[in-house]
């Protein structure tokens, strides 16, 4: 453990030297190794799992970066959920096919396999990962880099995390940790449901913590991780103020103001007669509820604690070209809002709307698949037995509690400063 901190501290070190232009300039991994020349990449047979998002600061693929650099012997290439080429839907499974820029071959992640096979690494010295993550436990793709881990680790193959901004900041910490009984691909760490880390610094977490990656103690220890920090990154700044386009990560995160939809509406829209606005061009924020007119909505919402929040009735065209009128969430105050304690109240909501207790009457697959993205099975219990009179409040006192422990316990994982 020591070893792989003083690794980091060379590279901060290291990235000093890179002069920028403008100093308010923000510097990705890629960025980072690009300018010093890939030197951690030299002479290493390379895998690269990333994805469309997976660029540089001036919008080049990553792919394209290290295909064409000299001195980098890139040899596979490896997609997550949605695919190398982001063009998947959700949940379709994708097969392995060869890329017709490089001609290497493209590894699935999300088709037969999702962790890397020992055939798959034969002949990796090290697997390059580039993804951008968007800070909410349930997102895939932290799922992705931990079964990635586990089998470079297992396998003698290098993981080398070229790290990323969380667009949500890195001081924000919400939601409920994960039981590690519930622990699945869309819950891949024991963390908060909005985590405040990068991807970079839970990869370290991950290492370190006993249990988090599920192989040998051994293997755990002796894997190799090296991370390549940002330079110019703060805790305190969310997507708006890296000045970085954003890239949609897959279908329905769009924009950042969908990430932190995702993050506020999207566990209050399960399992209910909530629709998040699927299919108009303001996912997870242009909230609707089956049966009632967006003046009720909005009366309705406005019942629930929302710091930071305003509501706004708008009509916008869905994907057929047909009016969408809906319920759009402004953003006012990030420093008040708990964006993820506002879907459980949503949760809550939903019962005094439909007058009864919508999850009560769930499948049991529903059930499931809705516990392993929300992660406290205490609180389904809660709620699936006591509807509109769920104990809502010591549930997010102890939330807050247990988030304030993760704060200082992830807080010698941090890369960055306030």
């Amino acid at each position: 453990m020591i070893r792989s901190f003083l690794k980091i501290l060379t590279f901060l070190c290291l990235v000093q030297s890179v002069s920028p232009a403008d100093a308010a300039s923000l510097y990705l991994g890629i960025d980072v190794l690009e300018a010093r020349g890939f030197d951690v990449l030299e002479g290493k047979r390379i895998g690269l799992l990333t994805h469309p998002a997976g660029v540089n600061s001036k919008g080049i693929w990553t792919r394209d970066i290290l295909a064409r650099a000299e001195n980098v012997n890139l040899v596979k290439l490896f997609g997550p959920e949605h695919g190398l080429y982001g063009t998947e839907k959700a949940n379709d499974p994708i097969k392995d096919k060869k890329d017709p820029a490089t001609g290497l071959p493209v590894y699935s992640l999300y088709g037969q396999y999702r962790t890397p096979t020992p055939a798959m690494l034969q002949g990796l010295d090290a697997m390059v990962i580039d993804l951008q993550d968007i800070g909410t436990r349930s997102y895939t793709y932290i799922s992705s880099m931990r079964l990635t881990m586990q089998a470079c680790f297992e396998n003698g193959v290098e993981v080398i995390i070229l790290d990323r901004p969380n667009p949500l900041g890195g001081l924000k910490v919400d939601g409920p940790i994960l039981d590690p009984e519930l622990r699945s691909y869309v819950g891949a760490f024991p963390v908060p449901y909005l985590h405040g880390l990068t991807i970079g610094e839970l990869a370290m977490m991950a290492k370190d913590q006993v249990g988090w990656l599920e192989i040998p103690r051994d293997n755990r220890v002796k894997g190799k991780l090296t991370i390549v920090p940002m330079r110019g990154w703060k805790r305190s700044m969310t997507w708006g103020e890296t000045r970085l386009r954003w890239i949609p990560t897959s279908p329905l995160i769009s924009s950042p103001a969908a990430v932190l939809g995702y993050a506020m509406t999207g566990l209050g829209t399960e399992l209910n007669g909530f629709q998040h606005g699927y299919g108009t061009p303001h996912p997870f924020r242009l909230l609707r509820h089956k049966g009632i007119y967006a003046d009720d909505l909005m009366r309705h919402l406005a019942t629930i604690p929302h710091m930071g929040l305003r509501f706004e009735k708008r009509t916008v065209s869905n994907q057929q070209g047909k009016p969408y009128e809906g319920v759009y969430t402004h953003l006012d105050d990030w420093n008040a809002i708990m964006p993820v304690e506002f879907s459980f109240h949503m949760m809550i909501l939903a019962c005094r709307i439909e007058g009864g207790n919508p999850y009560a009457d769930a499948s049991e697959n529903a059930i499931g698949l809705f516990k392993k993205h929300m992660g406290d099975p205490a609180w389904w219990k809660e709620i699936s037995t006591r509807g509109a009179d769920a104990r809502l409040d010591r549930f997010l006192r102890h939330w807050r509690k247990e988030n304030q422990a993760f704060v200082q316990k992830s807080r010698k994982y941090w890369l960055y400063p306030p």
